[in-house]
Parts: structure tokens; C-alpha cells; sequence
């Protein structure tokens, strides 16, 4: 599938594409907390999560945010990431009255095209029900996921 190439800008405005009513941005300044947390902490993934947590956790992320024509944030996503060597996808979501229009995708090209992201060796998410639309952009189950471990505490919010 081809995808446009999508650009970044100083000021963190990613533009490219037919997203005429759409703009995602990098710049943290932009990232409604509100909104983020309300769908996050409501998600599978991270159900319960305090505020304060995800606002530390994006803090120390590389965030993508996406906006409609009237500067709302309808969008989402954070890498994780050294910005050398590894990242890994976490946090991702459109809003509900927002899907179906191709925004997943167009978020998506900003994130693997992003400048930081160029050149590492790995990326890695998990996910339980978007198989399909990580896969246009070059993810793959893992061949070999006994080498992968995890400490992982499911009731850590509660």
C-alpha cells in the first residue's frame, strides 16, 4: 500500500496528505490531559490509570496528537522511545465519532515517518484488536515471542 509522506515542522505541526479538516502535532504544549485521560484510563490496556501518572508517562514520551478544525483532540498515541535504537507504541486511539475516516492511518504515517523514529532497530506494540491496521505500516507478530519476558502487575492502579 502506498502511503503519502507526511512532514513535520519545527513548531511539531505534521502536515501531508488530504487531512484538510486534521492536523496532528508533536508539540506537548497542544496535548489536551483531559482528553487523553478520560479515553485512556477507560481503555482495556490501561483501565484506572491516575491522571497524574499518564501526564508523567507522556511527558517522557514522544506524543502525536491529533486535532480536528476546530483544535479538539480527537486523537492520540505515544512512542516510548530512546530515539536511537528502540520504541515501542503505546496509548493509540481515535474517538469514537471520529472513526472510520482514515485518521488511524494518517496518524500512523506521522508516527513511522517522524524524524526521531528514523533508523531504530525495533518497534513494538501490543494490541487486541488492530492487527490490521499495524501491518500496513510494517509490524508483524513476533516469529519468536519466547525470547520476549515481562514483569507485568495487571491491578497496579487498583
Amino acid at each position: 500500500m502506498s502511503h503519502s509522506r507526511i512532514v513535520v515542522s519545527q513548531s511539531g505541526l505534521i502536515t501531508g496528505g488530504k487531512m484538510s479538516d486534521y492536523r496532528i502535532s508533536t508539540d506537548f504544549a497542544q496535548m489536551d490531559l483531559d482528553v487523553i485521560h478520560g479515553f485512556v484510563s477507560q481503555s482495556y490496556w490501561a483501565k484506572g490509570i491516575p491522571r497524574d501518572l499518564l501526564a508523567r508517562a507522556m511527558r517522557n514520551s514522544l506524543c502525536f496528537g491529533l486535532f480536528d478544525g476546530g483544535n479538539n483532540q480527537i486523537g492520540f498515541a505515544r512512542m516510548i522511545t530512546d530515539r536511537a535504537t528502540f520504541a515501542y507504541l503505546a496509548d493509540v486511539f481515535i474517538l469514537e465519532s471520529h472513526r472510520g475516516k482514515g485518521l488511524g492511518k494518517r496518524l500512523m504515517q506521522a508516527i513511522v515517518d517522524h524524524p526521531d523514529l528514523q533508523g531504530l532497530r525495533r518497534m513494538m506494540l501490543a494490541t487486541r484488536d488492530a492487527h490490521a491496521l499495524y501491518a500496513l505500516y510494517g509490524f508483524t507478530p513476533i516469529p519468536n515471542p519466547e525470547i520476549l519476558m515481562q514483569s507485568w502487575n495487571p491491578a497496579v492502579y487498583g
